[in-house]
């Protein structure tokens, strides 16, 4: 046999084994979803074996007790497929974190903020959306808590497979909402607090897209568009790191540690100027190392800021752990409360495995379906760098100060969502002004209007998709809330 028959049946063998490679990454590629479905179906059937070894599980209400957990770690499942994307997207987008990284460091953050700053008193009321006084019956009330809680689950799981980032706040919302105009007809809502809430729809993402774009606009005319660069960095980089640590300090002092003590909006925005100071102090001498050798352009300036993005990361998920757990063990709680004392009212301590359940379920439902969203906020709606990722989650912070003191309800899902749009549009405002500027004085060689208008720096397909379902969030739950609240009465009875 000749050389060049050899050598042709080598690339032969070659491309055949090719094929079964890309076969065989076909094959696990499709496998993944179900291994996450199998997982999640673990989850969910432990924390109905945990609810029924804990409550004992031989009283004729425990059943309803080993539902209900079963609902709350499905909604736990899902807040963490879906909200947490909105802290690490940004933060994987700009290629600050990895993938791997971002889930872990969410994974450990959204934790320790469930169990060590959590929600320990919740409102069987779910904020006043309903008047528990309007229900019938205690066991009218557990149904209605179950609905809720299996509804806002369904919706956002929904919302996670067609790839929209929603509010799981505004979810549970809903689905309370519904269940109680399923109990007890439309005098049962608070109608004035479902106004708020509405208002919140648009008040949440123009607040965090302002913000951002005007976070992002300050760099570019402080630090970007200087002829010094790495000097312009080395003396307002410190401030943005002093802002944010302000911004964090209060921002986690009222999310959190408002749980463990009494502290007023004042004290909060004290503990913020406080750790703004001394962070921005400490950064100086860290800013500047960091700048030696540097090249005086726009790339090295992306090194300065990716430590403080990954912090703030981290930081939005402990603030997120200990603010929206509740959603998904809120009801619960409410349900075994209710239970065991057959009242629907007044303030209910969460029980320890109940948090449990809330803060292993969010860490599992990221680490397994969270990727879809975090990809999704972090590139596809625009192109992120460390700088306007950033400005995004300063804006987060920010917005939720500015929202306390106003007294106006948001929502850290549109904020930090409307951030990257913020960021986005104000870009594409930008190039476009550039643009106009240079056709002025350059006829010849900048792109025509028409191409220019086509080459958009935000996927308006996104955007409307977003849009629709925070839309939509609120009718979509209750709809299915007063659809489960009726199967259940129907089936349980």
């Amino acid at each position: 046999m000749s050389n060049d028959d050899n050598a042709f049946e080598w690339k032969t063998l070659d491309r055949d084994l090719n094929r079964f490679s890309r076969l065989e990454a076909a094959s696990m590629y499709a496998s993944r979803p179900l291994v996450g479905v199998g997982l999640s179906m673990i989850f969910v059937a432990l924390a109905a074996l945990a609810a029924a070894l804990l409550t004992g599980g031989n009283q004729p209400g425990d059943l309803v007790v080993i539902v209900a957990a079963a609902f709350g770690a499905y909604m736990a499942l899902n807040i963490g497929a879906n909200d947490v994307a909105n802290n690490m997207g940004p933060a994987v987008g700009a290629n600050a974190l990895s993938m791997v990284g971002a889930i872990a460091i969410a994974a450990i953050a959204e934790t320790a903020g469930a169990l060590l700053a959590g929600g320990d008193v919740v409102s069987t009321i779910s904020k006043g959306i309903i008047d528990p006084a309007s229900l019938a019956s205690s066991q009218t009330f557990i149904w209605a808590m179950m609905a809720a809680l299996l509804s806002a689950a369904i919706w956002v799981n929904l919302a996670t497979w067609i790839g929209a980032p929603v509010s799981t706040t505004h979810s549970v919302v809903g689905g309370v909402m519904g269940a109680g105009v399923a109990a007890a007809g439309l005098g049962a809502v608070d109608w004035s607090t479902m106004g708020s809430i509405a208002l919140s729809w648009v008040i949440s993402p123009l607040l965090g897209g302002i913000i951002a774009a005007g976070m992002l606009a300050f760099i570019k005319w402080r630090i970007l568009y200087v002829e010094d660069k790495i000097a312009a960095a080395r003396t307002w980089v410190p401030v943005l790191i002093g802002v944010m640590s302000a911004a964090f300090g209060a921002y986690l002092a009222m999310k959190g540690l408002k749980h463990l003590i009494k502290l007023s909006l004042a004290d909060a925005c004290l503990i913020g100027a406080f750790a703004g100071i001394l962070l921005g102090g400490l950064s100086v001498p860290l800013i500047r190392a960091q700048s030696e050798g540097l090249e005086n352009r726009n790339r090295s300036l992306k090194v300065m800021f990716r430590l403080p993005l990954v912090i703030s990361a981290a930081l939005l998920s402990f603030a997120h752990g200990a603010n929206d757990v509740a959603n998904a063990v809120g009801p619960l709680a409410a349900v075994v409360y209710a239970q065991k004392t057959a009242a629907t009212a007044g303030q209910v301590e969460i029980p320890l495995w109940v948090m449990v359940i809330g803060a292993v379920g969010i860490s599992l439902g990221l680490a397994v379906f969270g990727p879809k969203l975090i990809g999704m906020v972090g590139s596809q709606i625009t192109k992120l760098n460390p700088m306007r990722a950033y400005c995004v989650a300063l804006a987060a912070a920010l917005t939720v100060i500015v929202a306390s003191a106003l007294g106006l309800p948001v929502s850290s899902t549109h904020i930090a969502v409307g951030g990257v749009f913020g960021v986005g549009f104000y870009r594409e405002w930008y190039v476009e002004r550039r643009a106009r500027k240079l056709q002025q004085e350059r006829p010849r060689t900048t792109l025509a209007t028409e191409e220019r208008k086509r080459r958009k720096l935000v996927r308006r397909s996104h955007f409307m998709t977003i849009i629709a379902a925070w839309v939509i969030t609120v009718p979509a739950a209750a709809l299915l809330s007063a659809l489960c609240f009726w199967a259940l009465s129907v089936f349980g009875a």
